[in-house]
């Protein structure tokens, strides 16, 4: 994971014995509940200019920056302004496209093939409704998983970013993983987090219409300006980045987003010790 990662959302694309080990848990309220209006960035939304796409990055694991997603698409539905929604939730071709805005949960779930043990369907349902509901398509924009083993061979992918920037990401995939990636891994991890990104860059690319803007949800990684998915976006394709952070907000993160959506910080927790237990 990008830098600053915590390592409650380590990276899902570990081989299946490690996997088990990084599988996220946990729910939040319910999809009818509605998100606080945010008169600072509803704002900002205002100033901005209509652009392709709208790149939103959270923490996994903070309730509030999901409710801050929701709000977003609403805004945007609203104003007759969103093309699509992004997520890398859901893999790259699975697509609610052909449902009707009253489709239920269970059918946007099965046209998305949702992964509720990865990514627990209570905590983004909320968001992915109220583009449902607004008769926009969800579509998924990260790497499936029958495409991982090619991407962690693919040394061509070694190139793609700055040698300092490889060398953030190699940090943060290690850090992501608490330190327990074996060294021969840990290059193959970052290549197919580029992958991902690159996957996600094209789904938003698929999605684009003039004159609307597509919105892609993420985890704050993958939306940096020096690391992430903005690094696969072609000249002339123009976007913002915004990135919800949970308490102190770093100089890093803050010099690569075009906002920053403070949320209270987390509870102080040590996620890496019982993995480290193991």
């Amino acid at each position: 994971m990008p830098p600053t990662f915590r390592p409650t959302r380590p990276d899902r694309l570990l081989p299946p014995l490690l996997l088990a080990l990084f599988l996220l848990t946990g729910c939040v309220a319910p999809p009818t509940a509605a998100p606080p209006a945010d008169a600072a960035w509803q704002a900002q939304l205002e100033r901005w200019p209509t652009v392709d796409a709208l790149l939103l990055g959270e923490q996994h694991d903070a309730p509030v920056h999901q409710r801050w997603e929701q709000e977003t698409v609403r805004w945007l539905a609203t104003r007759g302004r969103l093309a699509a929604l992004v997520m890398e939730m859901a893999d790259a071709g699975r697509t609610t496209v052909g449902l009707p805005a009253g489709a239920s949960a269970a059918q946007v779930r099965t046209a998305l093939h949702w992964n509720d043990e990865a990514w627990p369907w209570q905590r983004y349902a909320p968001v992915v409704m109220a583009a449902v509901a607004a008769g926009v398509s969800v579509r998924g924009g990260n790497l499936p998983r029958d495409r991982m083993r090619a991407a962690m061979q693919d040394q061509t992918l070694d190139g793609h970013l700055q040698p300092a920037a490889l060398a953030l990401q190699r940090h943060a995939i290690d850090e992501g993983h608490c330190g327990l990636l074996p060294a021969d891994r840990l290059q193959p991890m970052v290549r197919v987090q580029l992958a991902r990104d690159a996957s996600m860059a094209q789904a938003v690319q698929d999605a684009r219409q003039a004159g609307r803007t597509v919105l892609l949800v993420a985890g704050f990684g993958h939306v940096r300006r020096d690391l992430g998915i903005p690094t696969w976006l072609p000249p002339g394709f123009s976007y913002k980045a915004a990135i919800a952070q949970s308490g102190q907000p770093s100089g890093a993160i803050q010099s690569e987003a075009d906002y920053i959506q403070t949320t209270p910080a987390l509870a102080a927790q040590d996620d890496c010790a019982p993995l480290r237990a193991r």
